[in-house]
């Protein structure tokens, strides 16, 4: 899964969570599979962050 579809799908877990419509048990569920999607978001931007600057210094 690519960085956009895990953040949209991690916006959509905030909005369950905000509704207040949900069980402590599907709250914590929600909780958790964010905390996943976080993770590999901060991974993806990290290998993102070496990749520019490798091509940035390249070009220096």
């Amino acid at each position: 899964m690519n960085f956009e579809d895990n953040l949209k799908k991690l916006e959509s877990k905030v909005a369950k969570m905000e509704s207040g419509e949900l069980t402590l048990d599907e709250m914590i569920r929600q909780f958790e599979e964010g905390q996943r999607l976080v993770a590999e978001c901060q991974k993806e931007l990290e290998g993102i962050r070496v990749k520019i600057e490798k091509v940035t210094a390249a070009t220096t």
